[in-house]
């Protein structure tokens, strides 16, 4: 049984190693097109062709997490299939491979797969991205996120704050900083508005060229406007560079560390965590679709066809993988506009596929 085991294992990360570096060539072609409009832009040091490939480079990782778990379904199934065409399959199953041993041998190859998966999604894509996110700072001058930049908020004792950056810098600063003030009633004290700022000690940001007006009011119907232009000014702060930079970073290219510390953040400043909330429950739950992926290709070895017959198993699997990375996003949009819980929302395709998987695995294995 250990030579049939190492058999599978072996056959089956060749084939997922082989439909993984296909897909991840077609998405370096796709984003090299796409990047190529940046080439030439005015910045720091200019934006070239060679700093574009290697911006796409960095963004493999990224592509690779979400790669994983189809890839996993598309080359299991081509190696079970062809196992079953072959007969070899059939070979296994007279030597005493029955079928829950056989699930177990998958299970185990998906394990290795879950682990991999999470070790790309939780360390080396948020290190590569970073990097690649530095490399268009650096040459093109700025980090954004559409139009608004980050908007952040705190509470300082009975004072609360919303806080926006429009962008970073390649050093570390930032630019075109708002800060307003809000009193215990809810009310406008004070507005703050920085061209620029960098992150100090003692958790303290050092703004640059400052004007601040604060909003006063004595009784009902006396109220006066004080203004303050100041080239330096220090406004003591809990808001670290991490939070901005996270803020302004996608929340699904975030470690799963990272991702937990800002949801404190946010829930305890008063603002909505719920997109948060369902990346980290899909951070999770997606490696563990792995595990659903081999189940899902198990009954394919099952299946009794003619020479030619595989392409047509491969192309359902491409169809069933793709399915699967839709209906993710689908749920993670709906569970964000109907507030749904985050954790059910991150764990349903999963739970979904997992009951078509086994369902499949009782019909055309135990019962057939």
């Amino acid at each position: 049984m250990k030579t049939i085991r190492r058999l599978i294992h072996r056959e089956a990360f060749f084939a997922v190693a082989y439909v993984t570096i296909g897909f991840l060539a077609l998405f370096f072609f796709f984003d090299l097109v796409d990047e190529l409009r940046w080439v030439g832009r005015t910045g720091p040091q200019g934006y070239q062709l060679s700093h574009a490939m290697l911006f796409v480079l960095l963004s493999i990782p990224s592509h690779l997490y979400e790669l994983l778990p189809i890839t996993v379904l598309i080359g299991t199934i081509f190696v079970m299939a062809r196992l079953a065409q072959s007969s070899e399959f059939t070979i296994m199953r007279t030597s005493g491979m029955g079928p829950w041993r056989a699930m177990r041998t998958l299970l185990t190859l998906g394990g290795a797969f879950v682990v991999l998966t999470f070790a790309v999604g939780d360390y080396i894509a948020p290190l590569s991205d970073k990097a690649a996110q530095l490399i268009k700072v650096r040459h093109l001058g700025r980090l954004t996120s559409g139009a608004t930049g980050a908007w952040l908020k705190e509470r300082q004792d009975d004072h609360s704050y919303a806080v926006n950056v429009r962008a970073l810098t390649p050093d570390g600063g930032m630019l075109d900083i708002r800060i307003f003030e809000f009193d215990a009633k809810g009310l406008l004290a004070s507005q703050t508005r920085a061209a620029s700022g960098r992150f100090g000690d003692g958790g303290a940001w050092d703004l640059t060229d400052v004007q601040r007006s604060s909003f006063l009011q004595r009784g009902e119907d006396q109220a006066r406007v004080d203004r303050l232009n100041a080239p330096t000014l220090q406004w003591p702060t809990r808001i670290s560079a991490d939070m901005v930079a996270a803020s302004l970073l996608k929340p699904d290219r975030m470690a799963t560390v990272d991702l937990f510390q800002y949801i404190r953040h946010l829930d305890s400043n008063g603002q909505s965590a719920q997109r948060y909330e369902i990346e980290f429950w899909r951070k999770v739950f997606y490696p563990l679709s792995c595990l659903v992926m081999v189940v899902l290709a198990l009954p394919f070895a099952y299946l009794h066809f003619r020479s030619g017959g595989i392409a047509g198993y491969v192309f359902g699997g491409v169809m069933a993988g793709i399915s699967f990375f839709l209906l993710n996003n689908v749920f993670g949009y709906a569970g964000n506009l109907q507030n749904w819980s985050p954790w059910l929302t991150a764990a349903a395709p999963g739970i979904i596929y997992s009951l078509l998987s086994l369902g499949a695995f009782g019909w055309l294995v135990l019962r057939r």
